[in-house]
């Protein structure tokens, strides 16, 4: 998973932290078996819910807050029936998190034994913008990619789960604002993409289905998007289909849905998909 050409990116193979069950119970394998995939852009936990507030409450993104315990309690309820959350625009620990680890916070109180976080965006003390992954099966192995770009901050997550040569890949992403940006990082993660046969993209990747960057990724690797029209941007007016999950052929889709949840300014996008049967995702 690693890629040669050195100039283009860096990537790192990372250890996973792994969070207690709260009622002590150990999740069972995986084979062949349904699962439930959540994407979630979680606003670091600040729940705009009017463009105004982009104005309004800006200082929440670099100071602490006390709805932030409320809305993080609200999100760590909703996602606790899935089995794979993957964060974006989560805090990893700094000042307008009140140094709390919002992975770790959310693993532990939904029950999810596994979790890890990517810093891709650091200032001072005041911010730690990260994605992330919760888990109840535990991946075999995380490496961290710095995606390309004009501004430095963007990042994806390989989880892999299954050990031998043909794995299971999510790749968790957070997207530049910029297309031009955008177009390198796709054309990256296509380069990804292509080494393996099941694959699962999901994330913020900050454009819509019709976009030319989107559809390179489509039309140069074997991933499709299920259901098109999901909208879920801005969470309390949804107008945008920004938020994504795309699956190779292999994977079998059984429901793709947004959840209607008002503690970001994105919807979560929610999707059950049955693994083939030489696939294992285990304790």
């Amino acid at each position: 998973m690693y890629n040669d050409n050195d100039n283009l990116i860096t990537s790192d193979s990372v250890s996973i932290d792994t969070a207690p069950h709260p009622d002590g119970s150990v999740p069972t394998k995986a084979n062949g078996k349904r699962i439930r995939l959540l994407s979630y852009n979680i606003q670091v936990g600040i729940g705009s819910t009017s463009y105004r507030e982009y104005i309004t409450t800006a200082w929440k993104h670099v100071l602490p807050h006390a709805q932030i315990y409320e809305n993080l309690n609200k999100i760590a309820r909703a996602i606790r029936g899935f089995d794979i959350v993957a964060l974006q625009e989560m805090d990893a620990g700094s000042i307008r998190s009140s140094f709390i680890n919002q992975a770790e916070f959310l693993a532990k109180h939904a029950g999810f034994p596994f979790w890890y976080h990517q810093t891709n965006r650091k200032i001072a003390k005041f911010t730690k913008h990260s994605n992330g992954i919760l888990s109840k099966f535990k991946p075999s192995d995380i490496i961290d990619y710095k995606l390309p770009g004009f501004i430095p901050g963007r990042g994806a997550m390989a989880v892999r789960y299954g050990h031998g040569d043909n794995p299971l890949i999510l790749l968790i992403l957070h997207l530049a604002l910029s297309k031009r940006a955008r177009a390198k990082q796709l054309e990256f993660i296509s380069e990804i993409v292509n080494c393996y046969e099941h694959v699962i993209v999901m994330g913020d990747l900050n454009c819509q289905p019709e976009s030319p960057e989107l559809r390179y990724l489509i039309n140069n690797t074997n991933l499709c998007e299920p259901i098109h029209g999901l909208k879920t941007f801005p969470s309390w007016r949804p107008v945008k289909r920004i938020d994504h999950i795309l699956a190779s052929p292999s994977i079998e889709i059984y429901d793709v849905h947004v959840l209607d949840h008002l503690f970001s300014d994105h919807l979560p996008i929610a999707m059950e998909i049955q693994l083939p049967s030489e696939l294992e995702l285990a304790a």
